[in-house]
């Protein structure tokens, strides 16, 4: 898990800025709209996971 997260260490990722953002200033209706932001991101993110993997099966399958 390590290695991964290095990997988007080097990729200059922006969820690793925002880990590190000071979230003292925000007030809690911010705070809100940033958790539903993040989590919409998430759902993308799952999504091309899941796009990705079914490409990798179908490739597997399609060389067996």
């Amino acid at each position: 898990m390590d290695d991964d997260l290095e990997i988007v260490k080097k990729q200059g990722d922006l969820a690793e800025m925002l880990s590190k953002e000071d979230l003292d200033p925000y007030s809690v209706q911010e705070l809100k709209v940033r958790k539903s932001l993040l989590e919409q991101e998430i759902k993308r993110t799952k999504s091309k996971i899941e796009s990705a993997n079914d490409h990798l099966s179908a490739a597997e399958n399609l060389f067996k």
